[in-house]
């Protein structure tokens, strides 16, 4: 992992550590979406599927710091909230869930409605709030579960906001965060999962919603997570680079490479 490097007021760094996990660095906050840390090979088996992960972190839950909120778009699935994940959560500031989740996990979890916001002090008297947005794990009556994706922006700075969108399928209520906020990063669980023993629907976004996701958030880097490091992914990183390559919007695309710190200086560059 590289050494923080000194970045403007505004200035947001990402870490990618595997799967739907990355470290996002704001102005000396730590935020941390979905920790899943177990080795690659980990099988996790359910009375209906077994789900399979293949790669394995590229930093230890033991090297990214003090972690001052986790983004947890939900807690029932292993890809999203392994066993190292879970345990990890006790040493988090804040872990911020849905609101089942919440009375789930128990202890300092937060469950946040969409809609509903939490803010968190930093330094120089700034405070960032983050708000639940809406999510939806599948197709409309085949859903896989309460999610809850997440909007985090400095009070002082609201035209530079961070989304993530968590496990969803791009649907009309994700319209909704790109007319409440100016959104400059976008981080679209992709992938196109499917679990084919629960059906054939993809459960989070495919290459073409993140095409129109891009067009919906217009000003925003588009930064892909959770498409690689689990077998239930129908799309790869190849697969979202055509897509977006034949739709004229390759160059707003923003990968994030395993354990290298990127650092996005100024609003909506890459």
């Amino acid at each position: 992992m590289q050494t923080d490097t000194k970045v403007s007021r505004a200035g947001l760094v990402a870490t990618y550590v595997g799967g739907p996990t990355a470290l996002f660095k704001w102005d000396g906050l730590r935020l941390l979406t979905d920790p899943t840390f177990d080795p690659a090979g980990t099988d996790y088996p359910t009375t209906v599927y077994t789900l399979k992960k293949r790669e394995g972190p590229a930093v230890g839950a033991d090297k990214l710091g003090q972690i001052d909120a986790v983004l947890l778009s939900h807690d029932h699935h292993f890809d999203n909230l392994d066993r190292s994940g879970r345990a990890m959560l006790a040493t988090a500031g804040k872990v911020l869930t849905t609101s089942i989740g919440a009375q789930r996990l128990g202890g300092k979890t937060i469950g946040l409605a969409p809609w509903k916001s939490i803010e968190i002090p930093g330094r120089e008297g700034r405070v960032l709030r983050i708000t639940g947005t809406p999510a939806r794990h599948g197709p409309v009556g085949g859903d896989r579960g309460p999610v809850i994706g997440f909007v985090a922006h400095f009070t002082d700075a609201p035209n530079d906001c961070l989304y993530v969108s968590g496990d969803t399928v791009w649907y009309e209520g994700l319209e909704e965060v790109a007319r409440r906020f100016k959104v400059t990063t976008a981080v679209l669980f992709m992938g196109a999962a499917v679990v084919p023993q629960v059906g054939r629907a993809h459960l989070t976004m495919t290459a073409e919603e993140g095409v129109y996701a891009a067009r919906v958030f217009g000003h925003a880097r588009i930064v892909p997570l959770h498409c690689a490091g689990w077998a239930h992914f129908t799309e790869s990183r190849t697969d979202i680079q055509r897509v977006f390559a034949a739709a004229n919007l390759q160059t707003r695309l923003c990968w994030l490479e395993p354990g290298v710190a990127k650092i996005f200086p100024k609003l909506n560059e890459c």
